[in-house]
């Protein structure tokens, strides 16, 4: 499918969800799946269409090094269970998006790069917002209640690794390190979350993404 093509189909299913405003999206996928450009996407075309738009990303909800590495360094159960503050998401971002919350909304937290907090403002969010929130591992239980729309990007570990060989030697300093990572850490945690959680059945929108240029869109109906 052509990505326009993919980018319009998605836009108009969270157009026409019923839902109360905000609604809030989740685009989750593997490590390298594509889910950032996938949320960056759909936010020009959702403003474009004009609907005022909140972007996040799991990334900003970080813990510290010391607790993300407090199982090893190249834990798949340490990246699993302790890479983010789910209690600080909820608290900053989800929760005053959801009912009864106050709009008063705040999209990071922390700097996993620099392992220090970040001064991001509170802001307040227009009633009729809406949130597109990527990140891996979002169809969690204890988030999923918040999702008004599940978007899982779909790829194989394969085109993954290599995507990361390529973007991620900057954060790793070389390509022998991305690989131990990916190969220990990273792809193992999500082999994980997906014989506990199945995230592609739970979904409600699957995006086969190996090549973005002609990804294959599945759309639950129901």
């Amino acid at each position: 499918m052509p990505r326009a093509e993919l980018i319009a189909q998605i836009a108009d299913y969270i157009i026409q969800l019923k839902r109360p405003p905000p609604v809030k999206i989740a685009i989750d996928g593997i490590d390298a799946s594509g889910k950032t450009t996938l949320a960056d996407e759909l936010a020009t075309f959702l403003q474009q269409a004009g609907h005022p738009i909140i972007r996040a990303s799991i990334d900003g909800f970080h813990n510290p090094r010391e607790v993300r590495h407090q199982q090893g360094s190249l834990s798949p159960a340490g990246y699993f269970y302790d890479s983010f503050n789910y209690p600080a998401l909820k608290k900053l971002l989800l929760d005053p998006l959801s009912e009864n919350g106050d709009l008063h909304y705040q999209t990071a937290l922390f700097d996993f790069k620099t392992d220090t907090g970040v001064p991001v403002p509170i802001e307040v969010a227009p009633d009729n917002a809406i949130l597109l929130l990527d990140g891996v591992f979002l169809q969690r239980p204890e988030l999923m209640a918040y999702w008004d729309c599940r978007i899982f990007v779909d790829v194989s570990f394969e085109v993954a690794l290599a995507r990361a060989l390529e973007r991620d030697i900057a954060l790793f300093g070389d390509k022998a390190t991305v690989l131990e990572h990916y190969q220990k850490r990273y792809i193992p945690a999500q082999q994980l979350y997906m014989r506990l959680y199945q995230p592609q059945v739970s979904a409600h929108i699957v995006v086969k993404n190996d090549d973005p240029t002609n990804a294959t869109l599945i759309i639950e109906h129901s």
